[in-house]
């Protein structure tokens, strides 16, 4: 059963940081200001000057970017007389027929379909969040759900990702062919940029707390952490719940107690995972390049090389951290942070680990530019016998390699990092 009352007024209320862990009173931060815990400086929630406008504005915006994106040619290139014009959506299509499914799925998922899905219903809940402001009520329960599943998509939107992916794959072309850029793609940077503000914008906590105010917790205690398992915290809302709670007294999402070694299981599985995984990336071939007949495959360190090579150095710098030096230190990163959870640390060493955590969430997706690179390499370079480039079997591996560090460091719980009750006055 849940053991809540209501608190319009904030009087009484408390919230836990996801990070750290601690508790502390919950005050709502002025419009245009962030509050953040006091103990780890995470964000616990923003409020914007004007918070609905923006959002609407910014979302639809987006959405009609997208929208042109993929309805004009988008790239051009030619070689020997021969000329090849694609748009995004055409080039998603040459990736299937090219044996390339799987990346063309990614991308899809990724760039288009997943960014979609996280406009339309973060402008929906923010419409829900007028309507409640403006004294009208609305049906909370069917929103949990989908609240809980689209926020968590937040990590996955790589649009930007992709944008510097074709930079660097255009890079690569113009040392074979003649390269042009159609009005898709000016859409499709214009797109990039809208997407990161829209995002910078959205806080579901927030959103959350003009749905439905947060409840008082009389059993929990300033101070206090998820040490005391007194509380356990709602993933969805953020809402505090009795130890025993089996749904949230706020908005009836499941409830779980804290569990560290639950969650280390599986970030240790992933994490394994990407490290089998990144010894084919690394030594198989990420792509084959075919030139008037003949096929020369290369791996990822043999590319950099080559552009090293041809003068490319600002690429070759790019490829070298984003496929070669961000992948390992990620990996080595969170096998540390993991050896870190069972151990009692000092409040600065402890922050210190904090800080790399977030550091080793942030850079994980920008992994991927090379599977974006060579995806669109396959799609836009297929003149026959004349000129092609193919995957390579490392490709699939390397996508593994990043999606499964991503879901690592999604799934380890930071709070197991936390192992004493001190704080730290910053």
């Amino acid at each position: 059963m849940s053991k809540c009352r209501s608190s319009p007024q904030h009087e009484g209320v408390l919230q836990a940081c996801e990070e750290c862990g601690l508790v502390t009173p919950y005050i709502e931060p002025k419009p245009g200001y962030r509050a953040h815990c006091p103990r780890c400086q995470h964000s616990l929630q923003s409020a914007l000057t004007t918070p609905f406008q923006p959002i609407w504005a910014y979302g639809i915006a987006t959405l009609m970017m997208l929208g042109l994106s993929l309805g004009f040619p988008f790239l051009s290139f030619s070689v020997q007389g021969l000329s090849q014009e694609a748009s995004l959506w055409s080039a998603l299509i040459s990736m299937h027929y090219a044996s390339n499914s799987l990346l063309a799925m990614l991308i899809l998922l990724c760039v288009m379909i997943l960014p979609l899905i996280y406009i339309s219903f973060s402008m929906f809940i923010y419409w829900q969040a007028y309507l409640v402001q403006q004294g009208k009520t609305i049906e909370l329960k069917w929103l949990k759900p989908w609240s809980k599943r689209v926020f968590q998509f937040e990590s996955w939107l790589m649009a930007d990702v992709f944008l510097v992916g074709i930079l660097v794959a255009m890079v690569k072309i113009l040392s074979l062919a003649e390269v042009g850029f159609g009005p898709s793609f000016w859409a499709f940077c214009v797109y990039t940029l809208l997407l990161v503000k829209f995002v910078s914008l959205v806080d579901s906590s927030w959103v959350w707390d003009k749905l439905t105010p947060r409840e008082v917790t009389p059993y929990v205690r300033v101070g206090e952490s998820h040490l005391q398992h007194n509380h356990s915290v709602c993933p969805i809302c953020g809402q505090l719940n009795a130890i025993d709670a089996s749904e949230c007294c706020r908005c009836s999402g499941p409830v779980h107690k804290y569990l560290p070694a639950t969650s280390m299981q599986a970030a240790w599985a992933f994490l394994l995972a990407a490290a089998v995984f990144y010894i084919p990336a690394n030594f198989y071939p990420i792509m084959y390049t075919t030139s008037v007949g003949q096929t020369e495959a290369s791996t990822i360190i043999s590319g950099v090389v080559l552009l090293w090579h041809l003068g490319s150095y600002p690429v070759a710098s790019i490829i070298f951290f984003a496929s070669i030096v961000i992948p390992t230190a990620k990996i080595a990163s969170l096998a540390y942070l993991f050896r870190q959870a069972g151990k009692s640390n000092s409040p600065e060493q402890t922050i210190k680990n904090q800080q790399l955590y977030r550091v080793t969430e942030f850079i994980g997706r920008w992994s991927m530019i090379d599977i974006f690179v060579v995806a669109l390499l396959t799609a836009l370079v297929q003149l026959n016998e004349l000129m092609a480039i193919k995957p390579g079997p490392a490709a699939l591996s390397f996508a593994m390699v990043v999606i499964l560090t991503m879901l690592s460091a999604i799934t380890f719980d930071s709070r197991v990092l936390w192992r004493q009750s001190f704080s730290t006055n910053r």
